[in-house]
């Protein structure tokens, strides 16, 4: 895994008392510290996108949804290219088809909308 470039810059703004607690509720429903959250939201102005604690909850689900269909997905194909070749599935397979698919979904899902968005990118 890359390390994220050492931070040696301080930003600094001064706002309101509402604004700041506004500021810091935003930050901890998005499970940030305040500080983080100014980072990613200035950081994803500059390269023109949305912040990711401004879209998170759109985002889990939107995981969430794609994480099942992953799943779904490899428990399909694994019992018809089972079923094309004549094979029948024992429950104690199918089980382990989707204890398998279930473990790696999440995983495979945060890759399919990895490789969406660099190719979005390019």
């Amino acid at each position: 895994m890359v390390k994220p470039p050492f931070r040696t810059k301080t930003l600094s703004t001064k706002v309101s008392e509402e604004e700041f607690r506004d500021l810091e509720a935003v930050a901890s429903k998005g499970g940030l510290t305040l500080s983080e959250w100014c980072r990613e939201a200035l950081l994803a102005s500059l390269n023109g996108q949305e912040p990711k604690s401004a879209n998170d909850s759109a985002a889990t689900g939107q995981l969430a949804l794609l994480a099942e269909l992953v799943a779904l997905r490899a428990i399909l194909l694994n019992v018809l290219f089972r079923q094309a070749n004549g094979q029948t599935v024992t429950a104690e397979e199918m089980q382990g088809l989707i204890d398998r698919a279930d473990s790696d979904k999440v995983r495979k899902a945060r890759e399919r909308l990895e490789q969406a968005l660099d190719s979005k990118q390019t």
